[in-house]
């Protein structure tokens, strides 16, 4: 085989290989209506099948959008901090434009973590019960059940939520680490709060319940 064949061979090989300054693939954009800072009830979809949910705005542009399915189940979370773009969970495949069919202003407050100070129960869906401590300064410790939560909750700029991580070990499905949000709402009585975290494409949905 001559040299000339060679390179060309050669050459084809790293063609077809591309390299590391090929661009990276066009992510699908995510946009929500622009509202004011506060907190929102909202619906969303179309009115034969209508997903209800709330919408937490920030002065800094930070906003989080938790819609509902009809068990009041989180079944997609949207996120975006400060100006930077939307992130959905579970993730969307195209180019999607969310559009609320109604917006209801509610009132908003900062959340005091020490206030929520206690010991919880969450209900898995296999049926068990996790139970946790939350302290004053935003620490969650595993209790006696054999689902073990633990992690952190911190100031958030968003109206009635708290910055969360949350970990989890021997929970079932449960993903072992996700970020996301503690939420306050007086509509989630008797719960007291709700733990909503994604992980990759996972989205959870925990309601906590003073014990």
């Amino acid at each position: 085989m001559n040299r000339l064949l060679i390179a060309t061979l050669v050459g084809t090989l790293l063609a077809g290989c591309g390299s590391s300054d090929d661009p990276a693939p066009v992510q699908p954009t995510v946009t929500l209506p622009e509202l004011a800072a506060g907190v929102y009830a909202v619906s969303s979809g179309d009115e034969a099948s209508p997903a209800a949910g709330k919408y937490y705005v920030a002065a800094d542009g930070t906003a989080l959008a938790i819609l509902n399915d009809t068990k009041e189940q989180a079944q997609v979370l949207y996120r975006r901090a400060g100006k930077d773009a939307w992130q959905a969970t579970p993730a969307v495949k195209q180019d999607t434009a969310v559009r609320f069919l109604g917006t209801n202003p509610l009132p908003s407050a900062a959340v005091d973590s020490a206030g929520l100070a206690g010991s919880y129960a969450v209900r898995l869906a296999s049926g068990a019960t996790a139970a946790f401590t939350f302290s004053g300064a935003g620490d969650i410790a595993a209790g006696g059940s054999t689902c073990k939560l633990s992690g952190k909750a911190s100031a958030s700029p968003l109206p009635g939520t708290l910055k969360l991580t949350l970990n989890a070990t021997g929970c079932g499905d449960l993903p072992a680490a996700g970020e996301g949000y503690l939420v306050v709402d007086a509509d989630y009585a008797p719960a007291r709060f709700r733990l909503v975290t994604a992980s990759g494409a996972t989205l959870t949905d925990l309601w906590a319940y003073a014990e």
